[in-house]
């Protein structure tokens, strides 16, 4: 991307996201027992998590893409806003996208560290607009902190580096965080700080972090308060406040929106309106559902309209446990026939494939609508496991199920793992075998080489066929046919009984792994052969030997 100065590279991005990603998951549910304002429902941590991995799964999905920093800020931005929840998450969600676009628009002549300082600037004022009456002792003075000081650095600095801005903001956003028990009441009476401006403070330290290497020490660590955790009520939880959270996202133009806040406004509080370009995400507690609703019909066309009860929110968490049951098999298949053989096993499947990595929402959301007390996830791709792994977490630590991961690094793993799937054995001893079956399933491919390379085969030219072996490229060869039969070669070097085929969606794709399968019993009559059509994009055949 051309305009943008030299020191911001998608590679920094990325890094960024992944560690405030893995920061925000760690922290989530110490952030969840310091919620007390504006409603103690216990999910900041989780809302403003989800809201941050879905912008993350975002921009990583339109890097691998190709896409330049531009497009991949873009993405990153609308993930945020589509992906936002509870208020922290909304107003999160708006100051990622106020920075994104401040870096977008950044001259080559600009300063690094000046225009992440005024990213900061612009991201703060963002969030106080976009809130109907801004409280202070909350995320948004934390924002503001954190600006400030990047502004004083700016001022008092020379020969200034993006890491002093950073290391600036983290500093004055922890000290700020330590201070919101003097400025709301509610805080101090629960002997806590700020949950949303916890999760803010989490954010800009792995910003540092990525930046300087530190890692700084936490604010709950520093002050001293107690961590408060959340009851679960046996009663009805009755909010002093409204009853009802109700957020949807709305298409609309910025007229009808000012009008919108102006309606809302009178209705409850906690109301925050965020994004811009005709599509918003609006947050509300009311008492009155319909009169918010109503309003949003007003403007333009609501959707994704989601209304909780505070009240029968903890009733419903602890209906939809008591009403989990059995295991279920999640996986993640890259193909139509890949995603039926799957579901003929019975297995969720979340459907995915090359640039089209599953979010954590998506695996998120098949562990929910599983039905299982006890869940195992085939992520069946590198580099879903890691995603896998925050979904599992995140499910396990709201008691929503127990879940384990087989770290599947290729889809035949998981059909290989699926295999010998026994509902009836325990828990732990399902997962052992499905683990070892997988981790014995050496796993291979062909693929076409897209572009010049030097591979640990040697190097490839655009439209050589590359064979892949765990992962690897092994094999650099002019004809399908004979890579393929190299790569099974090599996989049965080490013995096998059973060699698995799956042809991929490209034209001839069947027919190869027909005549694979008759090299197979020519070669190797001892092996037992199977076919499958796995629809898979980008790989004409996958290969599997148990």
């Amino acid at each position: 991307m051309e305009q943008v100065p030299q020191g911001i590279s998608l590679d920094t991005v990325l890094r960024f996201v992944d560690i405030a990603t893995d920061a925000l998951s760690s922290a989530r549910e110490e952030i969840d027992a310091l919620n007390v304002y504006p409603v103690p429902d216990g999910d900041t941590g989780t809302n403003m998590f989800l809201t941050f991995s879905a912008a993350r799964d975002a921009i990583r999905e339109a890097a691998m893409a190709g896409g330049d920093l531009g497009a991949a800020l873009a993405a990153f931005r609308h993930a945020a806003l589509l992906g936002a929840r509870g208020n922290s998450g909304v107003i999160l969600s708006q100051m990622l996208g106020a920075m994104s676009v401040r870096i977008e628009r950044a001259a080559a002549s600009e300063s690094y560290a000046l225009v992440m300082a005024d990213a900061l600037r612009v991201a703060t004022d963002a969030s106080y607009a976009a809130v109907g009456q801004p409280v202070e002792g909350t995320i948004l003075t934390v924002a503001r902190a954190a600006s400030d000081a990047a502004q004083h650095v700016v001022a008092t600095g020379k020969d200034l580096r993006a890491r002093d801005i950073f290391s600036a903001a983290a500093a004055a956003a922890r000290a700020a965080l330590a201070r919101t028990p003097q400025q709301l009441k509610v805080l101090a009476d629960a002997g806590v700080v700020d949950a949303g401006g916890r999760g803010l403070s989490v954010v800009l330290d792995a910003a540092d972090t990525v930046l300087t290497g530190r890692i700084p020490v936490t604010t709950s660590a520093r002050i001293g308060l107690p961590r408060i955790p959340m009851p679960v009520p046996d009663g009805d939880l009755t909010p002093d406040g409204p009853a009802y959270e109700v957020m949807y996202l709305l298409e609309a133009d910025e007229p009808a929106v000012a009008t919108l806040r102006k309606t809302l406004a009178p209705l409850g509080d906690s109301l925050v309106v965020v994004g811009g370009e005709g599509l918003w995400n609006v947050h509300v507690h009311v008492h009155d559902v319909g009169a918010a609703i109503e309003a949003g019909l007003d403007a333009g066309r609501p959707y994704r309209v989601r209304v909780t009860h505070f009240a029968e929110q903890v009733v419903e968490a602890r209906r939809r446990r008591s009403d989990r049951t059995g295991r279920r098999i999640v996986a993640v298949a890259a193909g139509t026939g890949l995603a039926e053989l799957f579901r003929s096993a019975g297995a969720v499947v979340v459907e995915a494939g090359p640039g089209r990595r599953p979010s954590t929402g998506q695996i998120l959301e098949a562990i929910e609508s599983s039905g299982g007390a006890e869940i195992i996830l085939l992520p069946n791709d590198p580099d879903s496991v890691r995603v896998a792994e925050i979904a599992a977490r995140t499910a396990e630590e709201s008691g929503a199920a127990r879940v384990a991961i087989i770290p599947t690094h290729a889809q035949v793993q998981g059909l290989a793992a699926l295999a010998v799937h026994e509902p009836g054995r325990s828990f732990d001893s399902d997962v052992l075998e499905m683990t070892a079956t997988a981790r014995h399933a050496r796993h291979g491919a062909i693929t076409v080489a897209a572009r010049r390379a030097i591979t640990m085969a040697g190097p490839c030219e655009p439209g050589d066929v590359l064979g892949v072996i765990e992962g690897d490229f092994a094999v650099v060869g002019e004809e399908q046919y004979s890579v393929a039969t190299s790569v099974l070669d090599r996989l049965l070097g080490a013995g096998g009984e059973l060699a698995t085929i799956v042809a991929g969606r490209e034209e001839g794709a069947r027919d190869l792994a027909a005549r694979c399968a008759e090299f197979l019993e020519r070669a190797h009559p001892h092996v037992d052969v199977v076919v499958y059509d796995g629809g898979q994009e980008r790989y004409p055949l996958l290969m599997c030997v148990e």
